[in-house]
């Protein structure tokens, strides 16, 4: 069964707005000079980890003409933002979508160079047969697409209290400065929807898969200031993936930073104030002008014991996800929007045919299927667990829909966010955690891209105005 919502859909934009053009840039020949062709003898920071807040902090490093050097375990730079190619196709690790309300993603990113591809603002929710004589429904952003959405008015995704409350509570967030959201009454989400006055029914069918795809959180404990940080660049801005795929975010940042000061392949087995960090492989890096640490919030706890221990009533910090992608000859749905399992049944969280929204994510005649579930899955293998899916999406496309989809490669994402649950603070911590370490990352800020970024440029700052290098230097 091939599932059309034209009827729902009018065409849309090919580009999104432009919210910003480049306003930070750095200018990595003029730096690379400066900071690198300085002499052997000069004193320099280390940064450790190269996702987005260690990135952040760099151009911010860079910026300022602090000498730096990045260490990055890996052989290659974005932490959880990457995008890999196999066979013509592009995979990004993990399902992953950009929010160009971002305010420090305005700042620090060029969004026409990245050739961001929106989706449909709205969803395609899955209930299943016998629910209003169709098993999907389309939810659309009432403010965008108001006649359409009188169409959804009277499904059974939610009530038509819930569907008004919706826009109320949109433009509510959309007119809320981020320090008041961020100093709110804190709760978990799954509380905050019902004091807000959502029905069981969209919450359930809606909500709870449309949040969990968010924050690999099904049970909803996340932050109540967290939801409506995010509902709120939701409503501002638009949900899109770069041309290039998710990875070009974080490739974009690292092209910017001068020659040389960058090390891939070198993991940082601990780290000394007095003497800088020292890999691995037994060799010290130097860092007399301080240590900025951005790795992951287990990575980060390993290396500084003298981080504050997590409350024991908080749960266990990770939130995993599994992400499989499929290679099919045609999309079961033509539109570039979001599906919702909202059944309350079978495993798949939610699912997009990926090439509706970017036809660069695979060969010429292709189409990529990408499908998120929540949780390790970790009894089970690739080839079991994407049969299953398989199977499960036969009952939404019918059986011969997805019969041919070839499976690509499945990624298993154990640290997909950090902890979010309350107690919290979204608006971000010190980054000073001893005499010349300094910290970031989504676990010290609110857990999204704009959260690491923010995090970087706090660390980056406070190491050069600690060090006096702010005015000596820039």
């Amino acid at each position: 069964m091939r599932v059309h919502a034209a009827h729902l859909l009018v065409p849309v934009p090919s580009t999104p707005r432009r919210h910003a053009t480049l306003r930070f840039t750095v200018s990595a020949t003029a730096t690379s000079v400066n900071v690198n062709q300085a002499g052997a003898a000069s004193k320099q920071a280390v940064i450790v980890g190269g996702g987005l807040a260690g990135l952040a902090a760099a151009t911010h490093l860079a910026s300022l003409s602090v000498p730096f050097t990045l260490l990055e375990a890996s052989d290659r730079v974005g932490g959880r933002v990457a995008t890999d190619e196999v066979d013509g196709y592009l995979l990004d690790r993990g399902f992953q979508i950009f929010l160009t309300a971002y305010p420090e993603c305005q700042r620090l990113l060029d969004f026409q160079a990245l050739r961001l591809q929106p989706f449909f603002p709205g969803a395609l929710v899955y209930l299943g047969a016998g629910e209003g004589g169709s098993p999907f429904h389309m939810l659309s952003d009432p403010f965008r697409f108001p006649i359409r959405s009188l169409s959804s008015v009277f499904s059974p995704v939610g009530t038509l209290p819930d569907k008004l409350l919706v826009g109320i509570t949109r433009l509510r967030a959309a007119a809320t400065p981020d320090d008041v959201i961020l100093s709110s009454p804190e709760t978990t989400t799954a509380r905050h929807l019902e004091k807000l006055g959502f029905s069981p029914s969209i919450v359930e069918r809606f909500l709870r898969p449309f949040l969990a795809g968010i924050f690999f959180d099904p049970g909803l404990d996340t932050s109540s200031r967290l939801f409506e940080l995010v509902f709120k660049r939701l409503a501002l801005g638009e949900n899109a993936l770069p041309e290039a795929g998710i990875g070009a975010i974080a490739a974009q940042l690292a092209d910017r930073l001068p020659a040389g000061s960058v090390r891939l392949n070198a993991r940082a087995a601990s780290i000394d104030p007095s003497s800088g960090v020292t890999l691995d492989t037994g060799e010290a890096v130097s860092g007399e002008l301080g240590v900025i640490v951005a790795v992951e919030q287990p990575e980060a706890e390993k290396l500084l014991p003298q981080l504050p221990a997590r409350p024991k009533s908080k749960k266990p910090a990770e939130r995993r996800t599994v992400c499989l992608y499929f290679s099919a000859d045609r999309a079961a749905v033509q539109e570039p929007v979001l599906l919702l399992n909202g059944s309350g049944k079978g495993i798949v969280n939610n699912m997009f045919f990926a090439t509706n929204v970017a036809p660069s994510y695979a060969p010429a005649g292709k189409v990529l299927v990408s499908v998120s579930l929540v949780g390790s899955f970790a009894e089970r293998e690739d080839g079991e667990l994407a049969g299953e899916v398989v199977r499960e999406l036969g009952g939404w496309f019918g059986a011969g829909e997805v019969a041919s989809w070839a499976h690509l490669r499945t990624y298993r994402i154990g640290f997909a966010q950090p902890d979010q649950t309350p107690p919290t603070e979204p608006a971000g911590r010190d980054p000073r955690v001893g005499d010349g370490v300094y910290v970031c990352g989504d676990h010290w800020c609110s857990a999204t891209f704009d959260g690491a970024m923010v995090s970087g440029r706090r660390a980056a700052e406070a190491l050069a105005n600690d060090g006096g290098l702010s005015q000596s230097l820039s």
